[in-house]
């Protein structure tokens, strides 16, 4: 079956939903109905051909009085069955009894296909519909012969096709399409997509492929933390399948997912019970929140986690007390004789879903995990050292997990044109990768769409694929492929102090202030700082501090701290030409109180040496600076973009002049055509000709 088929079954699904529902639902609720029955729909065609065999299975099992039906499974070659008398083409043999015998019909399922039928929240609609009088015509539309649900072909009484059969991959993207299309109705955020398959087509090729030779006889685990309807973890099956078959192996495949929406996860499920999987192996839960398989380990792992939306609703699950301590160890982690904590800012969560698949690598096999991923920009460099994303990259790279990096092209996704990257990684790099990471620069390969799909207005082709990978598996440097050492993704953070420098001068204004600060009592200190200072400016802080301090002593003030440091407040004003203010002295030398408004940072290459660094790009210009090496930082960054600028040479101040002079004459032209027309306009006809002539 062809894309044109699957989008005219996709057109007249939702054709049924202006055509049944259009003036009583709104449209951002049309999903509520259109998605569920699409699933029950494709659920009857696949059970429709054993439905005699079950229900003659079914009386046997009630006279019997045996309550586990599910040996009803062989018969139905599905996991999953229907008890019910009725199908849904049935069910409009009796139109007044319509909402009665279809809950017959929803609660003759098997308990998996409930729990599908739960989450669509579905019972709840019929109410509305039999209101309005639309339930009827709801389930004679989808039971139209206009559209084929069934993976059997539907044929004339001639025996010819009038309808192709619909595969289960087919279904897929029916599925898929309409999910896309009431997002685009309802205006769903930038992370709220669903991967296109061109883009799950090039991350299979990219962790699969580069293995394949390695790929051996066997059971291997595939898993999706944000799996959504499962495209990702279909397409991930039937590579693997076919590269293993072309190989001659023989593989067995167990797929793993984890979903938060109700709707695509009912999706996902009943997709699952369709394919004969395991619907166990779904969990519906927050991947963040609540890790739905805390003691498994995968061999191949895929992802597009939702980017640029906030994970303060997991933040609970992860976090606790007043401290915000991380008690979820995925996100907190031993790192080269430090604790890393691995926790981004609340607004982005995207970078967790990553850490949550670096913790499920297989570190026991040859072939170890390989991880494909899409992020946003802001995962390759928002945070700064030390932060929780900073800190992640630094534990990835610093581990050698990262082999390379897809810049993609704009425009990619239904739902959002940002720039979006395929990070591929791997705890069991080749040889001539490792301490190295591939940047490949795919942003200008691909085809334009003849029609947008949302916000996607081109595609990844196959030739684009087939380019991209075989940039990847050539791991060599061109114009779009950049090989880097790890360490050049890496910097130190330092911090420049500078010492604070202070003038002080007692000044009537300043004895004023004083004495509405601290009250009468304390005059006589006035008159010690005019005795020994009068109203001469001091530039030297440190012998003001130390002489007056020496007298208070002498005289017996027993001032207090707070007191002190406002006196020291009120007669000083900071000074460049003040001297350095004095710390403390130590036996390695004299330590400088540092100016907080004059402290900086600078980013040193893990390349450079730092003191080189700073004796070469700092002292020049401040010569009284110093690093405080207590608060150096590694950090981490990759500015993807850097790397790929192409330089455009700058137009010449003579062409911009031409071209202005230009410009000038074509708006006077355009000028005197309007006032001509304008004068037109206004004049009789006599002046008119006066004109023309």
């Amino acid at each position: 079956m062809d894309n044109g088929t699957h989008n005219g079954i996709v057109s007249f699904i939702w054709g049924i939903a202006d055509d049944v529902l259009r003036d009583v639902y709104v449209r951002g609720k049309y999903r509520d109905v259109i998605l569920p029955m699409t699933v029950i729909r494709r659920l009857d065609c696949l059970l429709e051909s054993t439905k005699a065999e079950v229900l003659a299975e079914n009386d046997f099992y009630e006279k019997m009085n045996i309550t586990d039906k599910s040996g009803l499974t062989e018969f139905t070659k599905y996991p999953f069955y229907n008890t019910s008398p009725y199908t849904l083409k049935k069910l409009l043999d009796e139109p007044n009894l319509i909402k009665e015998n279809l809950i017959d019909y929803l609660n003759g399922f098997s308990d998996n296909v409930q729990e599908i039928i739960s989450k669509f929240k579905f019972r709840n609609q019929l109410e509305t519909l039999v209101e309005h009088n639309r339930l009827y015509s709801l389930i004679q539309k989808f039971t139209d012969s206009e559209i084929n649900l069934s993976p059997e072909p539907m044929k004339d009484k001639k025996g010819k096709v009038i309808q192709p059969g619909l595969s289960n991959l087919g279904m897929g993207y029916v599925f898929e399409e309409l999910i896309r299309r009431f997002n685009e109705e309802n205006n769903e955020e930038a992370g709220e997509h669903f991967t296109p398959r061109d883009i799950i087509k090039l991350m299979v090729n990219l962790i699969f492929m580069p293995v394949k030779d390695k790929i051996k006889n066997g059971t291997y685990l595939v898993y999706d933390c944000a799996c959504g309807s499962g495209g990702m973890l279909t397409e991930a099956e039937n590579f693997l399948q076919e590269l293993a078959t072309g190989m001659g192996k023989k593989v067995t495949i167990y797929l793993y997912g984890q979903e938060v929406n109700p709707e695509t996860y009912a999706i996902c499920q009943a997709d699952m019970l369709i394919k004969e999987k395991d619907t166990d192996n779904i969990k519906y839960a927050s991947t963040l929140a609540n890790d739905g398989f805390p003691d498994l380990t995968f061999d191949f792992m895929l992802a597009n986690p939702p980017y640029g939306k906030s994970w303060k609703v997991d933040q609970d699950e992860i976090l606790v007390g007043r401290k915000k301590e991380i008690k979820d160890n995925r996100f907190l982690v031993k790192h080269q004789g430090e604790e890393l904590q691995l926790i981004p800012r609340s607004s982005d969560g995207q970078l967790l879903f990553l850490v949550n698949k670096l913790s499920k690598m297989k570190d026991s096999t040859k072939l170890g995990s390989r991880i494909a991923i899409v992020h946003n920009g802001s995962a390759l460099f928002t945070g700064d050292a030390g932060s929780g994303e900073s800190n992640i990259r630094r534990w990835i790279i610093e581990n050698d997990w990262l082999e390379c990096i897809v810049g993609l092209p704009l425009n990619m996704f239904y739902n959002t044109g940002i720039a979006t990257y395929v990070w591929i990684l791997s705890n069991q790099k080749s040889v001539h990768r490792r301490g190295k990471v591939q940047l490949i620069d795919a942003t200008e390969w691909y085809g334009k769409l003849r029609k947008n799909l949302g916000s996607k207005n081109c595609e990844l082709r196959g030739e684009d694929i087939d380019r991209i990978t075989q940039e990847f598996l050539d791991f060599s440097e061109s114009d779009n492929s950049r090989i880097f050492d790890n360490q050049d993704f890496g910097f130190h953070k330092i911090v420049v102090e500078r010492p604070l420098r202070f003038s002080f001068q007692v000044t009537a204004a300043r004895v004023q202030e004083f004495g509405e600060k601290m009250g009468d009592d304390l005059l006589g200190v006035v008159e010690i700082l005019r005795e020994l200072f009068g109203e001469e400016v001091q530039w030297d802080f440190n012998l003001v501090k130390r002489d007056f301090e020496k007298v208070l002593k002498e005289q017996e003030w027993k001032l207090k701290k707070r007191d002190l440091d406002l006196i020291y407040q009120i007669f000083t004003e900071k000074d460049e030409r003040g001297e350095a203010v004095v710390l403390k002295r130590t036996k390695k030398g004299v330590v400088y109180q540092p100016d907080v408004e004059l402290r900086d940072t600078e980013n040193v290459p893990l390349k450079e040496d730092i003191e080189e660094y700073f004796q070469r790009e700092v002292l020049p210009h401040v010569p009284d600076a110093w690093i405080d090496f207590y608060k150096v930082v590694r950090g981490y960054e990759i500015s993807f973009t850097k790397y790929f600028y192409k330089f455009q040479k700058l137009r010449s101040l003579e062409d911009i002049v031409e071209e202005l002079l230009e410009l000038e004459k074509e708006a006077e032209g355009m000028l005197h055509q309007l006032s001509v027309i304008s004068y037109q306009l206004s004049a009789s006809p006599t002046e008119v000709e006066d004109l023309e002539d």
